[in-house]
């Protein structure tokens, strides 16, 4: 059998370890796990409820438009149906960005680090990756836009940043679109948007009516709960939802994952309670780190950034046969850094408390 090496060359990626994974292999019960920046509350009532009726139908095939939710989030978000792309998971919608725009020789420009599956579809592509580093954790837009070339075809940003927490202003971000070409696709990743505390944070969705070519990507697996349902969604110019239709896979999104979300998309109660447990839940272990003086970093999104200030992997193994699942950052570039998602009060207080056994005996 004959691979591509654009294919051998991939890492695969490493999600977080699953709470069942843990109690299988080391025999650990009751663990918490703050490594994915899930949603500590669970799903949204009104979605459990939805999936409840529509149970009975799971002999049909889902509707491939997905006309319901795709006509709630249009009404939210005042664009037209033709400009939402729905996907399973908002990576499935970064795939087909590069299945459509890219070619074998072309570049995207991207954060380094930022979530590795942009490198990953990218180079699924055969096409190069241009990775920028971070400048003091931020996207270096200077930079970013210093990387594009007569080869760039795609710039990927993430706002807030994964795995630094960081996000873009307004006015960072218009002087950054107007200095690349406007035929250059810049796609948007706000899968932290709901959690921004900080007002001069950038949403991007105003820039999609204008005539550049810039695609929003937000997810329903963060801040209303669905991450096991995979369900996301794009929105973007008619003409690249258009290409994107063409590459899709027909039923993409399952009937499960598009009744839930469209249930979630309208239970702003759920929504409200959740970004009150996760900012409580993050100010608690900024606080908790400050006076254990353990290096950590400002967020706008569900998760820190913690300077732990020895090998990652060695704390991450510990803190897991302590039930205390989190994140190392040695695979994003940072081997001394670990990430921890908020999660319940009694959750962050464990967290804190072994995170303190390890670091300050």
């Amino acid at each position: 059998m004959k691979v591509p090496d654009a294919i051998l060359s991939i890492a695969p990626y490493v999600p977080g370890k699953p709470i069942t994974a843990l109690a299988r292999e080391l025999g650990v019960r009751h663990a918490i796990k703050l490594a994915s920046n899930e949603n500590p509350l669970g799903p949204s009532p009104l979605a459990l409820k939805a999936l409840q009726e529509i149970l009975s139908e799971l002999n049909r095939y889902p509707d491939g438009g997905g006309y319901e939710l795709v006509g709630k989030l249009s009404e939210k978000f005042a664009v037209s149906p033709e400009q939402i792309v729905l996907g399973a998971g908002s990576d499935d919608i970064i795939a087909m960005l590069t299945r459509a725009l890219l070619m074998p020789g072309d570049e995207a420009v991207m954060p380094k680090p930022s979530f590795l599956m942009y490198d990953i579809m990218v180079r699924s592509a055969s096409a190069r990756s241009v990775r920028v580093p971070l400048k003091s954790l931020a996207i270096d837009l200077d930079e970013m836009a210093a990387g594009v070339n007569d080869k760039t075809r795609m710039i990927f940003l993430t706002n807030p940043n994964n795995p630094t927490g960081t996000s873009i202003s307004k006015d960072d971000f218009e002087r950054f679109l107007n200095s690349v070409p406007a035929e250059v696709v810049v796609i948007v990743d706000e899968a932290y948007i709901e959690f921004v505390r900080d007002p001069a944070c950038m949403k991007s969705i105003r820039y999609i009516q204008n005539d550049r070519a810039v695609v929003v990507l937000r997810t329903f697996s963060k801040a209303y709960g669905l991450a096991g349902l995979r369900v996301g969604y794009g929105l973007m110019p008619e003409a690249i939802a258009a290409l994107l239709h063409r590459v899709r896979q027909p039923f993409n999104v399952n009937s499960l994952s598009q009744a839930a979300a469209a249930a979630a998309l309208e239970d702003n109660g759920f929504l409200e309670k959740t970004l009150e447990v996760v900012h409580a839940g993050l100010d608690f272990i900024d606080r908790s780190l400050a006076d254990m003086q353990i290096r950590h970093f400002p967020t706008q999104a569900n998760f820190l950034l913690v300077d732990v200030e020895t090998d990652a992997d060695e704390v991450y193994a510990v803190l897991l046969r302590k039930g205390v699942i989190v994140r190392s950052m040695r695979s994003y570039g940072y081997p001394q850094y670990i990430r921890v998602s908020a999660g319940l009060p009694e959750e962050n207080e464990r967290f804190v408390e072994a995170l303190g056994e390890v670091l300050r005996p």
